[in-house]
């Protein structure tokens, strides 16, 4: 099983940027310990500030992968291109968050993103993502 995990903006800066909300651990030190803990799957990891970058990407691996976990950042709550790509692709997309956004701002409780999503997991900090991984080991099952 291939997953591509896709982390949209800001999130490089996972570690330093708003450890109250986002944790003090960069995903770059919890990308390891993700991969251990699912070691029959590979995991890909890209990162990208870009909106056009992150649709690229999901285009290159959405026919290919078993799935996409996908932390779109801000983007989440903005990107029609973002809705748009993953409606296009057969590989299913999991969208995931950090914190719990229903939990915040206004602005952040609307996803532009969740409807062309199979689900959507928020709120269980870094855990997140092996939440979405085990729901695509789940469907694959």
């Amino acid at each position: 099983m291939k997953i591509q995990i896709i982390n949209g903006p800001n999130l490089n800066l996972l570690g330093v940027r708003e450890p109250g909300i986002y944790g003090s651990e960069a995903f770059e030190t919890y990308l390891p310990q993700l991969k251990a803990a699912f070691p029959s799957v590979e995991i890909d990891y890209f990162q990208s500030n870009t909106e056009g970058e992150l649709i690229n990407k999901m285009q290159e691996v959405g026919f290919l992968y078993d799935g996409i976990v996908l932390n779109a950042g801000a983007y989440t709550h903005t990107s029609i291109a973002l809705h748009d790509c993953i409606r296009s692709l057969r590989t299913p997309v999991i969208e995931v968050h950090i914190s719990n956004v229903h939990a915040r701002e206004e602005f952040r409780q609307k996803s532009m993103i969740s409807s062309a999503c199979k689900g959507v997991i928020a709120g269980f900090g870094l855990n997140s993502y092996q939440l979405a991984i085990k729901a695509l080991l789940l469907e694959q099952a």
